[in-house]
């Protein structure tokens, strides 16, 4: 393809109409020149749709092909991984061709640059984090978030299915799963995707959402209550892979302490997050998340007592 031809697809737009004449002049060619150009766009997939008439002309469908990209080596070898990255990310919004994407680029490149991905591929992969949840709603709530409307839907919580109306603000993909932050009843609610089992846009729109950026970007309002875990040096490193405790201390002679604010509402998550530490962790204050988690350890606790009472009885 020549550089006329990536031109005349980059100018190409859905919200513009070109005639042939105008499009010849712009590029200094023949309207017969323009003409055989755009036949054969229309041969490699640029779906173009003509209008006839004194305000006719060519443009392009919503839906069009883009044009090749001209990426230096070290580019191609970035792209392709990348493309081989979410490959593996299921679900992903608008995801309905990435199955085989990376290949299908593979294959366009020059045999060189094949030959040295052939080699990288034996020396780089990604291992995502397993999860058998499907979640089928992600391009959806992405459209409503981009046009601010509403959705209903049917999701499954903790108490049951129950029916639900909001607004999504975005969507965002963690630790295998995707989530989906929505305003409802005066305040951003956090959902999972994988547990709406069925959703429909509808006409409502509201202005004025943060986008999920902003959302992501702003200070927690919500009162926190002063919080003080003790970690082992062990504990440490296990703390480094969870986001609310990456502030954690560095003076590895003394132990480690994460001193923060946890809002009450969130005990029940933390404690429960606090349970796989173990003994590599210790809540000093405050009581009540203390509390929380001594009385989890002692549930887990509680099986394997009876196991060594029913040994004794023997």
């Amino acid at each position: 393809m020549n550089e006329r031809r990536i031109a005349l697809m980059r100018i190409l737009d859905s919200r513009k109409k070109y005639t042939a004449r105008e499009l010849a002049e712009r590029f200094g060619v023949s309207v017969r020149t323009i003409q055989r150009d755009l036949d054969y766009l229309q041969q490699t997939g640029l779906p173009l749709y003509t209008e006839t008439g004194p305000h006719g002309g060519y443009r392009a469908l919503p839906n069009r092909l883009l044009p090749p990209l001209h990426l230096a080596r070290d580019e191609a070898f970035g792209l392709f991984l990348m493309l081989q990255l979410l490959e593996n990310i299921p679900d992903v919004p608008f995801g309905s061709v990435r199955e085989h994407l990376s290949e299908h680029y593979y294959a366009e490149l020059p045999q060189d640059v094949q030959d040295s991905i052939d080699q990288l591929k034996d020396h780089i992969a990604f291992r995502m984090l397993p999860t058998h949840a499907e979640s089928p709603y992600t391009s959806l709530i992405l459209e409503a978030a981009l046009n601010k409307r509403r959705v209903n839907m049917l999701y499954r919580s903790a108490s049951g299915d129950k029916w639900t109306e909001v607004y999504p603000v975005g969507l965002y993909f963690d630790h295998g799963y995707w989530y989906m932050p929505a305003y409802s009843r005066d305040r951003i609610i956090l959902y999972r995707s994988d547990r709406v089992i069925t959703m429909t846009i509808l006409e409502d729109t509201l202005s004025g959402l943060p986008t999920l950026k902003e959302w992501l970007a702003a200070e927690d309002s919500r009162t926190g209550i002063p919080s003080k875990i003790k970690f082992t040096p062990l504990g440490v490193r296990l703390a480094e892979s969870d986001p609310i405790f990456q502030s954690v201390s560095r003076k590895e002679w003394r132990g480690q302490e994460w001193q923060g604010h946890i809002p009450a509402e969130e005990f029940k998550y933390v404690s429960r997050l606090l349970l796989k530490y173990g003994p590599e962790a210790e809540v000093i204050y405050p009581k009540e998340l203390r509390l929380r988690v001594k009385q989890l350890l002692q549930d887990s606790l509680n099986p394997y007592l009876k196991d060594e009472k029913a040994d004794d009885e023997k």
